[in-house]
């Protein structure tokens, strides 16, 4: 048999030209210093390497390289491979086959459009290292550049013959034998499958299909494993829980009001059992302040993203979430599609929002870390390339990133952290959509892959020093133009004049369609024909096709007379659709097909009730979790013990340095926070290189003075009790918001739990309590909380089997309207003789403190969020906003008082005259507890001087001083006990701003 000579594969190189500087070599460079031991390279450069596949001539390869790859101007190309200068090792890196390749996707479609010439397109990376030899290059780039689970790393220009490609099968439908299997080997196929289900659901399984007389069909199986993941059901937080606790003070005991609360049932003096702890408590406090009068809430726990009024004819949209497990593999590819999915999220609202910001948090082990365990990255290089993730994705889809922050704790070494959230705006006769009887299931976006698979279930799982090698068929890789052009082609479907052309919409994330069609479909059924789905390449399975989690899929309901409309506009945006199947079957069945053959058929009713939930145990062990907390703490940095006003300002500095603190402009300056027009607070504020903004403000809608503002808050420090924890992250958070100008009568908040695995249930007795903190600090501030998230197998185990569980977080995000956004207030100090006054009461307690990290302080006593002076205070602040008597505010957090001041100091450029016995404190609050305590409900505000007597009659009811006076000279001046040092405002920034990063770029 003849077999078909592939077309030729033509090689370019893009570097940059004689003269100019080589960013991306110098760029590698950095990363090759980051992990140094003694044989970094003298010099790097790099090109960029692209494979063309085609039937092209001579005439039309020098235009694809002179007019498309390379700028005539600041760069040059070769064609072919080039010979690496005399003394250079050689190394490149190129995407492993089957890995999405976004650049290459552009490239190949420029091609087309520039030449008629259908091609194939592969990109690369070379590197070429002068001073070490060919292991060595290789080592570092494998250490800080290069990804096994995604790239293949070569020693010598890579020039193949012909791409890898897929290869067609006949499908089979695979039945899964579960009806004779015994409770030891369910759990081992379910761990052996990756399903990730309990013995419980596994026995369900089993008796359902026993039932039935069949065992489960292996697309079927992975269906309800998708459907039932922690990710998807969220099955621990709605489980019934017995919860008891002891040795706990009554006043942050959880029990002492459970008899009065709907969803608890007091068991004994120390026990109550929670029915459904999500509906008793997050769920509970928001749909309380429903019933009290809260009218703004349009749709919170139902669609993708919680939804409230922003004015009469919009309404604003929020969504959080964490991409953990991918960004612990795969930061790059993590991060992006961890941002790319809450777009999504947003895109799949109701009938369509608009994203109008995004926000991220990272949590990463500190870049100084002793040892980093076999099978995790380092921590540098994680936070390097999921900002770099995060950059890439909103930046190419015209979205600003304009929030966010970074937290360092060591127990994340195996687990990090990336949160990553969107606002949107829509018409509000678009909040909400359903899908109807007929309507047919159509796919807009991005084409399936093997990417993705068991995304879902593999959140479920516990990553280990093999995690790399056994699911890197989870890691995705996201392509934002893809997503862009799904887009805008959705807002024009909602927009059509004659009416929106869909009825309901969904994105296409966990679980893939197995999710997306199997949520619209709940209460209708549906038929998909797998086979019309469009492929990246040959070769999946219909069960991988129905699984995938490949990116930039929307699902919409679309009724049958609008589809020829809907691919009018598809074509328009360039947005390719398939046409899956309809919703709506017999018996509310989803039914699945592929080739005309019957794959897979469902009970809708037991693919989304038939989950068992079992009474799960849990108690609060305060000794435990103190222990637990202190694991992972690095070693303090101050060289001696902080007494004198000296060493206050060596603590300020050292606090000002701390990575939780230092400036994030190094990841700031990445972002593009202007596009789209609406920013009004940005991320950095006031002169030269600014200083830390509180929160963001943007408009938006266009022709509207109505802002909204974004904050977050984290307070991960206290997590020895997350009780205390919660109260303090939602306070941080509605401070931030209030700081900016936010009306506390309009803030929605979200909550997104990153816990250690629950299985323990110690650890499941500190999220109960983190719950319970959810409920009283929603219904004390009367934020309710309108979405969520939750991420619960956040531990690690080594290779040696020790388990690194991390620290208890919980992210608050949050919105508040700003009614006139004109009025918006930064944190950057404004004018001389100006008051610093400082609200709120501080006390002795430093545990959970960056002091006491600083200082090795072994303080175990937390601060205590007032549920009363908190909210009262907030609202009064928010009044003196409003009136326009503040000039600049700032919450007082993170380094407590001296830190808060010093940056609103050298943002605006301007000096203070600080006097720390002015603060108002408790009678026990020493001098190093009034500069660096981190007590809840306190702000620094400006005030000038014809406005203070005003201001601090509105504040009759809230401590308050002045603790400061702003000068026009360039130091911060500190009084205290008769004395006073001062420190020039260069030297603080200074040590604010020296924290370089060094970590690696996305090559």
């Amino acid at each position: 048999m003849a077999t078909t000579t592939p077309p030729p594969i033509h090689r370019f190189e893009v570097r940059s030209a004689p003269g100019r500087d080589d960013p991306r070599g110098d760029a590698a460079a950095r990363a090759f210093a980051a992990v140094d031991d003694g044989s970094a390279p003298d010099q790097v450069s790099h090109a960029s390497v692209y494979l063309v596949q085609g039937a092209l001539d001579d005439g039309q390869c020098a235009r694809i390289a002179e007019e498309l790859l390379a700028d005539p101007v600041t760069q040059s190309v070769t064609a072919g491979a080039s010979p690496a200068p005399t003394g250079a090792a050689l190394i490149e890196v190129h995407p492993l086959p089957g890995v999405t390749d976004p650049a290459a996707e552009s490239v190949q479609i420029a091609v087309k459009a520039m030449t008629g010439v259908d091609t194939r397109v592969q990109t690369g990376n070379r590197f070429e290292l002068i001073g070490t030899d060919q292991a060595t290059a290789r080592s570092l780039v494998e250490r800080s550049l290069a990804n096994p689970v995604i790239h293949a790393v070569h020693e010598s220009p890579y020039q193949p013959e012909d791409f890898a490609t897929g290869t067609g099968s006949v499908p089979e439908v695979r039945e899964v034998p579960v009806r004779g299997l015994s409770d030891g080997d369910l759990e081992a196929l379910s761990r052996d499958a990756h399903l990730f289900l309990d013995l419980h659901e596994m026995i369900g399984i089993r008796d359902y299909y026993q039932a039935l007389g069949r065992d489960p069909r292996e697309i079927e199986l992975e269906t309800l494993a998708q459907t039932w993941s922690e990710h998807c059901v969220h099955k621990t937080l709605k489980s019934t829980i017995r919860y008891s606790e002891q040795d706990v003070p009554s006043g942050v005991s959880v029990i002492r009001t459970a008899g009065d609360r709907p969803y608890h049932d007091v068991v004994r003096d120390d026990t109550v059992q929670i029915n459904n702890l999500l509906k008793a408590t997050v769920a509970a406090a928001t749909f309380e302040l429903i019933d009290e009068g809260i009218d703004w809430c349009l749709s919170v726990f139902v669609d993708n993203a919680g939804v409230i009024v922003f004015d009469d004819d919009h309404a604003v949209c929020f969504k959080a979430e964490t991409h953990n497990h991918p960004s612990a593999i795969e930061p790059y590819g993590g991060a992006a599609t961890g941002i790319g999915g809450c777009i999504r999220d947003v895109m799949g609202t109701g009938l369509a929002a608009k994203p109008i910001a995004a926000t991220d948090v990272f949590c990463v082990a500190y870049p100084t870390i002793p040892e980093v365990p076999a099978g995790c990255l380092h921590p540098r290089r994680i936070l390097s390339q999921v900002v770099a993730g995060v950059r890439d994705y909103g930046n190419r889809m015209g979205i600003p990133t304009l929030n966010g922050t970074v937290f360092h704790h060591n127990a994340y070494v195996g687990n990090p952290l990336v949160y990553c959230g969107c606002i949107g705006v829509m018409p509000r006769d678009c909040v909400e959509g359903a899908a109807r009887p007929g309507d047919r299931i159509i796919s807009i976006g991005g084409r399936t892959g093997r990417d993705g698979i068991h995304g879902a279930t593999f959140s479920s799982a516990e990553l280990t020093d093999t995690h790399a090698d056994e699911f890197s068929h989870a890691v995705q890789i996201g392509n934002a133009i893809t997503e862009k052009k799904a887009l805008d082609a959705i807002l024009a479907l909602r927009d059509e004049p004659g009416g929106c052309l869909f009825s309901a919409i969904t994105d296409c994330g966990a679980g893939g369609f197995s999710s997306a069609v199997g949520e619209m479909g709940e209460e209708l059924g549906a038929e998909v024909h797998l086979e019309r789905a469009p492929l990246k390449y040959q070769g999946l399975t219909p069960t991988e096709t129905w699984i995938s989690e490949a990116q930039e899929r929307m699902v919409l309901a679309v009724p049958a007379d609008k589809i020829d409309r809907l691919a009018e506009v598809c074509a328009e945006y360039q947005a390719e659709y398939c046409d899956l199947g309809h919703f709506g079957t017999d018996d509310r069945e989803l039914i699945l097909m592929h080739e005309g053959v019957e794959f897979g058929r469902m009970s809708m009713a037991f693919l989304h009730e038939g989950i068992p939930t079992p009474v799960r145990e849990a108690c609060w062990d305060p000794e435990w979790a103190r222990e637990a907390a202190e694991h992972g703490r690095p070693e303090a940095t101050l060289p001696q013990a902080v007494s004198g006003l000296d060493s206050i300002l060596d603590a300020t500095c050292s606090l000002l340095g701390h990575p939780n603190i230092c400036s994030k402009e190094w990841i700031i300056r990445q972002y593009d926070h202007e596009v789209q027009g609406g920013s009004v607070i940005k991320p950095l504020v006031g002169v030269g290189s600014g200083g830390p903004s509180d929160g963001a403000v943007i408009r938006p809608v266009p022709g509207s003075d109505r802002g909204l503002a974004i904050a977050n808050g984290l307070a991960t420090g206290l997590c020895a009790d997350p009780y205390v924890m919660t109260l303090a992250a939602i306070d941080e958070c509605v401070r931030n918001l209030v700081c900016v100008g936010a009306d506390p009568e309009r803030i929605a908040i979200l909550d997104n739990f990153c816990w250690p695995g629950c299985a323990d249930p110690r650890s499941l007795g500190s999220l109960v309590r983190a719950a319970e903190g959810c409920y009283d600090g929603a219904k004390a501030y009367r934020t309710p909380f309108i979405s969520g998230k939750d991420s619960l197998n956040n531990q690690f185990t080594t290779e040696e089997g020790e388990k690194i569980l991390i620290p208890p977080t919980l992210l608050i995000s949050g919105m508040g309207l700003v009614e006139d956004s004109g009025r918006a207030v930064s944190s950057d100090l404004k004018g001389a003789g100006n008051a610093l006054l400082m609200v709120g009461i501080t006390g002795p307690e430093l545990g959970g403190s960056h002091f006491a990290l600083v200082s090795g302080l072994q303080d175990q006593r937390l601060p205590q969020t007032d549920l009363e002076v908190g909210p009262r205070t907030a609202r009064v602040i928010a009044e003196l906003i409003e009136r326009g008597l503040v000039r600049s505010a700032h919450d007082c957090s993170e380094g407590g008082l001296m830190v808060a001041a010093v940056e609103m100091a050298f943002a605006g450029g301007l000096g203070l005259d600080l006097d720390l016995d002015a603060v108002e404190a408790r009678d026990d609050a020493d001098l190093v507890a009034r500069a660096f305590a981190e007590h809840p409900s306190r702000y620094l505000l400006e005030i000038e001087p014809g406005d203070l007597a005003s201001v601090q009659e509105a504040l009759e009811s809230v401590s308050n001083a002045v603790v400061a006076t702003v000068s026009d000279e360039p130091v911060v001046k500190v009084r205290a006990a008769g004395d006073s040092v001062s420190i020039d405002l260069d030297r603080l920034r200074e040590a604010w701003s020296g924290q370089p990063n060094t970590g690696t770029e996305r090559s």
